[in-house]
């Protein structure tokens, strides 16, 4: 488990963190995770539906411990990065997304990509958005593919896959083990940024640029 820095998180947060709406309007708040968002986590872990927790865990998960908790939060940035969003609708700034990667092994280019959005945001392009904005921390430090086993009816995570061009074998009956190869040219990070503005937000693609560039 990663050990944070909290002086250098608190300045990496609030330089990644940006605002913007979604295409329906929808108003958000995008920042990488922090240490301290174990409480906003938990309140939207308990906003997702049965179903939602069931293709996110792969198995029935009633509650996140406090060991998930620390694990999903004190995070590197690196071989663990995360993407929350946060609804600027709501009293409080409620979590209503996360994004995060987990390489395989320490320095791997390999990492295992999961987004949870919960059932009230659901299909407003937020899950699309933050793979995106995903996809550009990966490549930023270094990760060339993503690999992930999803559940066979888990067709927003299928779709996610299938737009970045991902391939897809089936593991067994219900599952489905999804790759896809990240971009890793300027000519690809350009069209990833511009994939950001056209489908989603200037804010998103602001902190895409901002992890590419590591400005």
């Amino acid at each position: 488990m990663a050990s944070p820095q909290p002086a250098v998180d608190d300045e990496f947060i609030a330089r990644h963190t940006r605002d913007c709406s979604l295409r329906d309007g929808t108003r958000i708040r995008l920042r990488p995770v922090a240490a301290d968002d174990k409480g906003r986590l938990q309140a939207g872990f308990e906003r997702l539906s049965p179903d939602s927790r069931y293709r996110r865990f792969l198995a029935p998960t009633g509650v996140l411990t406090e060991r998930m908790l620390r694990y999903f939060t004190e995070i590197d940035y690196d071989d663990h990065f995360a993407w929350a969003a946060l609804s600027l609708d709501e009293p409080g700034e409620p979590g209503i997304a996360v994004a995060r990667y987990v390489r395989d092994q320490p320095g791997s280019d390999t990492a295992e990509p999961a987004v949870a959005v919960i059932d009230d945001y659901q299909g407003r392009g937020l899950g699309s958005l933050l793979l995106r904005l995903l996809t550009a921390s990966a490549v930023a430090n270094g990760v060339k593919r993503f690999r992930a086993t999803l559940m066979r009816d888990n067709k927003p995570m299928y779709n996610l896959f299938a737009e970045a061009g991902g391939t897809f074998v089936t593991e067994t009956a219900g599952l489905l083990r999804a790759e896809v190869e990240l971009p890793t040219c300027e000519l690809a990070r350009a069209k990833l940024l511009d994939s950001l503005l056209r489908h989603s937000c200037d804010g998103a693609a602001d902190a895409a640029r901002r992890v590419l560039t590591g400005s």
